[in-house]
């Protein structure tokens, strides 16, 4: 019995024992079990986003388990660390996408257990585009009713659209900071607005942002108030682009005049030490092209008095300021006002010897002076025209004469009479009157007139009896009439303001106008003046700069557009502008102070050894050329008598310079180049002035840039 139990309680022993020594000789092989006892296994678990957007981060964490070294190691698409294919991981799980989407899309993110190699865990990452964001868009007048839309902001990818009030448009995508694109704006709109779509994967809209409507670009604007003005200023070109040219048109021709001081009395405080009107009358006149709000009336009275020439060289010195008045008050009225308060002003009487002109005895002839050169130089010229401006030829093929003597001598004789006005402007009761009165148009005395018959232009016969005063009225109505007044008068309005050589078709264009404003008026300055500076081959160089156009500046607006450029503070009250005068007289010219009628240099002056037109060429020579240099020295070194010009480092254009040489040239190029400076003339001056001190770069830079030829010639 005893035995019997015993083998029992065995065999219950042994049955209990086997799972136990199964079990256990089963873990000893176990990885990860060096004691050879249970224990989990380890793991490795991911977690982050499932989403990051291109220009973004994000951050990854791996969870170890079951391991007492929790350190990983991480890899992107089995990268370790990743690459700019697929995008980096830094150690600490931060996650940063490629410059583009990558190919293989979503990507995986690997945590590998650096205690256990074998060990490691995933996430899936989908990059998706980013959230693109404006900071500013602005639409700038092409043409008609087609503008450029330029989009400022970030994160923009390729394939992005522009959204225009909810509606994309064909975009361009420029850089991640940039979208371009051409849209139609309706007439009369205020404002538009803008977004930014981006495509998918993960495609999203912008803020909205309002465009800024700019009815001219920065280009367009600058060259019209090149044309238009004494120079453009910053302030202008913004104002020109954000109401646009016909805008600006309109605006000056409501402006009102400023008028120069009539001198000696009352004696302007600028010239307190002025001891001859002729230096107070040209330092007003560099005051008013200089400051004046008016700069389009300004310009075209400077037009005028090239063409109707008087010379403070002259007996008419004292009445140079009310001439100018005179033509500034004129300019935007008609051509045959100007021709008449021209014809009766005391500047001209003198200049040209209508003043005291009386009849002549029997046998003899009245003074022809002015009837002459008021057809030769300032109306209708010697041949008969085109309407486009080109000769008429006879039969033979020669030029027509438009006038012969007998009509030369017959207007001379409808110009007798007239001589100063009184001190109250009335008509004196001697002749001629030895009372000078240079501020009031000439007066009539009646018994010194011829009123004879007189036969003009085409046949046109004044009758006897008339008085001084209808004579004149029919004689200049005669003139006024004749249809070379047009392309003639028109042809030098656009080489003064536009362009040296005008087309045929650009002057048929504007003698059209001159001929007829649309209303059935002939003359109308206003509507000519539109039609010069409006005229399709006027803006040409606003999208296309031009090899062939423009005109050489004059010395006198190659100074005025670098004071009014630059900016500038008169700092001598008593010399004041006067001295400019004899800065633009080394050069050929000063104000109302031409050498002959025939102005400072003639509208038929062709460059020798070519065939071109090119009026302002006749001042350039080897001196002059010179001369220019040694001024712009002056100038970039302030060294200008009376002025200041800040060219230092901590002015406006030293402050662009420090912050990046190419933003000083291109800010240069916008003001004396309409934006229009040649790639590679950019880019040797950047080169020139890189290294320089910031105010040696302000100075190396503009005088590179006013000493130019690109400048000289004003496209």
């Amino acid at each position: 019995m005893y035995d019997s139990r015993l083998s029992q309680v065995r065999i219950a022993l042994v049955s209990l024992l086997v799972p136990v020594i199964f079990a256990s000789g089963c873990s000893s092989h176990t990885t990860g079990n060096p004691n050879g006892t249970n224990s989990p296994q380890p793991s490795v678990a991911v977690a982050g986003a499932t989403q990051v957007r291109l220009g973004s981060t994000t951050t990854f964490t791996a969870a170890v388990a079951n391991l007492t070294n929790t350190a990983v190691t991480w890899q992107v698409d089995t990268v370790a660390g990743g690459n700019s294919t697929v995008g980096t991981i830094t150690s600490a799980g931060v996650y940063t996408p490629p410059a583009a989407i990558p190919a293989t899309n979503p990507l995986t993110i690997t945590a590998v257990s650096v205690a256990s190699p074998s060990t490691s865990g995933s996430a899936q990452l989908n990059v998706v585009n980013p959230i693109p964001v404006i900071t500013s868009a602005t639409a700038t007048l092409a043409s008609g009713t087609s503008y450029s839309l330029d989009v400022l902001g970030s994160s923009f990818v390729d394939g992005a659209q522009i959204q225009v009030s909810g509606a994309g448009v064909t975009t361009t995508f420029v850089s991640a900071t940039e979208l371009q694109a051409t849209i139609s704006v309706p007439a009369g709109t205020s404002s538009l607005s803008v977004a930014v779509l981006n495509p998918n994967p993960g495609g999203a809209s912008s803020n909205t942002a309002a465009a800024t409507i700019n009815l001219a670009s920065a280009t367009a604007a600058a060259r019209l108030l090149d044309q238009a003005t004494f120079g453009p200023t910053f302030a202008d070109i913004q104002n020109v682009q954000t109401i646009g040219i016909d805008a600006y048109i309109t605006n000056q021709f409501n402006t009102p005049d400023t008028p120069l001081p009539n001198f000696p009395s009352p004696l302007p405080a600028v010239c307190l030490t002025a001891n001859t009107p002729t230096v107070c009358e040209e330092s007003e006149w560099w005051q008013v092209a200089l400051t004046g709000n008016d700069q389009l009336r300004q310009r075209v009275a400077f037009t005028l008095s090239e063409l109707f020439v008087i010379s403070s060289d002259t007996d008419s010195a004292t009445t140079i300021t009310y001439y100018h008045n005179m033509l500034a008050n004129d300019a935007f009225t008609n051509f045959s006002t100007i021709m008449n308060d021209v014809s009766l002003s005391p500047g001209m009487g003198a200049y040209l010897n209508m003043l005291n002109s009386a009849k002549a005895p029997a046998g003899q002839i009245a003074n022809e002076n002015y009837p002459r050169e008021l057809m030769q130089l300032f109306t209708i010229g010697l041949n008969e025209l085109n309407p486009d401006g080109t000769l008429q030829l006879d039969g033979s093929g020669n030029p027509i004469p438009t006038y012969a003597e007998a009509q030369v001598q017959a207007f001379a004789r409808a110009y007798t009479g007239w001589t100063y006005a009184t001190s109250t402007g009335g008509s004196p009761t001697s002749f001629p009157n030895k009372t000078p009165n240079y501020f009031a148009p000439m007066a009539a005395v009646e018994s010194e007139h011829d009123a004879t018959a007189k036969i003009l232009l085409n046949g046109t016969v004044l009758p006897p009896g008339q008085t001084a005063e209808e004579d004149l009225a029919g004689a200049l109505s005669n003139i006024f009439n004749h249809p070379n007044v047009g392309p003639f008068v028109c042809t030098q309005l656009i080489q003064h303001l536009v362009k040296s050589n005008p087309s045929p078709a650009y002057v048929s264009r504007v003698a059209a106008v001159f001929a007829n404003n649309g209303s059935g008026v002939r003359g109308d300055m206003q509507a000519v003046i539109r039609a010069i500076l409006e005229d399709t081959e006027a803006r040409a160089g606003d999208t296309n700069p031009l090899d062939d156009g423009g005109h050489l500046r004059e010395p006198i607006l190659w100074i005025t557009n670098f004071l009014r450029a630059i900016g500038f503070t008169n700092t001598d009250p008593n010399s004041s502008y006067y001295s400019l005068s004899n800065y633009s007289n080394n050069l050929n010219e000063r104000p109302y102070r031409s050498g002959s009628v025939f102005n400072f240099f003639p509208p038929s002056y062709v460059i020798p050894q070519t065939t071109l037109n090119a009026p302002e060429f006749d001042l350039e020579n080897t001196a002059s050329a010179i001369l220019r240099l040694s001024l712009a020295n002056t100038m970039v070194f302030n060294k200008i008598t009376g002025f200041n010009v800040d060219l230092s480092a901590t002015g406006t254009l030293g402050q662009i310079a420090a912050a990046s040489p190419a933003n000083l040239v291109d800010m240069l190029g916008l003001m004396f180049m309409h934006g229009q400076m040649p790639t590679d003339m950019r880019t040797e001056i950047i080169n020139t002035i890189s290294g320089l001190g910031t105010a040696e770069q302000v100075r190396v830079a503009v005088f590179l840039v006013i000493t130019s030829s690109q400048y000289k010639v004003m496209h």
